[in-house]
């Protein structure tokens, strides 16, 4: 075989623009969109990096100009369908175009519907399902109009595949799966594909400034067939393998990204992920 016909090992970045939606993180910690954000701006994406509060945004930018990298900072409330859209129009006024969209916000919630709030509830629901929901329903022009296709991330959850009592939280996790395959359908024939990360036990601000006790860490390390705990950057480079042109043939999946805990059965704690 000719090598001149061999793929490219390109990962495709350059000149290319991703959104980060959820892209900040407590402190100076590595979050699972933060860790996307650094990686996607190394390869040589440009980053509108997103979070609800821009102190937490502009830190990422910082750490990726720091390394070299292009990235702007944007403040947004991603429940609300103006702002959505306000973002959509800030990364292509700032960078020209839209080629890529990582879905990383969300909220926990603990308990079965006899326990469950009712607010809290569809609280759940409009930040796990419908933020996505409009973020991708004002990205998904963008992306056409810039003419390259597109890709998405969307980050659901181990704990759609494996129940525990955390049943709205469950249930919007496995919603995020479900959009991505609706998603990945209907825009397919647009060259947008749309994939879905199911991470496990990553220990990212969000656990660890919440307060982790050390006893119930090393259930979650020991309930890995690795007997390891993922970090955000675990994560990171998942959702920066399926945005990649090494992905460019799959679409629609799922992605579990959890050192082998779906496929053990060990009792463990119930602690969002």
């Amino acid at each position: 075989m000719n090598q001149e016909n061999w793929p490219s090992e390109d990962l495709g970045f350059g000149e290319k623009v991703a959104i980060v939606a959820g892209g900040g993180a407590a402190d100076d910690g590595i979050g699972n969109g933060r860790a996307a954000s650094i990686l996607l701006a190394r390869a040589g994406a440009k980053v509108l990096v997103v979070d609800n509060e821009l102190s937490r945004a502009q830190a990422t930018v910082d750490l990726i100009a720091n390394a070299g990298g292009t990235a702007a900072a944007h403040a947004a409330d991603l429940t609300d369908e103006a702002q959505c859209k306000s973002m959509v129009a800030a990364a292509v006024s700032q960078f020209g175009r839209l080629d890529f969209l990582d879905n990383n916000i969300g909220i926990s919630s603990r308990g079965s519907v006899v326990e469950e709030d009712p607010d809290v509830w569809r609280k759940m629901m409009q930040v796990n399902v419908e933020a996505m929901f409009l973020t991708s329903k004002h990205a998904i022009p963008a992306m056409i109009d810039s003419g390259g296709g597109g890709a998405i991330v969307n980050i659901s959850s181990i704990s759609a595949l494996r129940p525990r009592r955390l049943t709205a939280y469950t249930t919007t996790k496995g919603a995020v799966i479900a959009l991505t395959r609706a998603m990945a359908v209907d825009h397919g024939p647009e060259g947008i594909r749309v994939n879905c990360i199911a991470p496990g036990p990553v220990y990212t601000p969000m656990v660890y400034t919440r307060g982790m006790p050390d006893e119930q860490r090393a259930q979650r390390k020991n309930a890995s067939a690795l007997k390891q705990e993922g970090t955000g950057w675990d994560i990171g480079f998942a959702v920066r393998f399926l945005l990649s042109d090494q992905a460019k043939y799959i679409t629609g999946h799922t992605l579990v990204v959890d050192g082998g805990v779906t496929i053990q059965a060990p009792a463990r704690e119930s602690q969002q992920h």
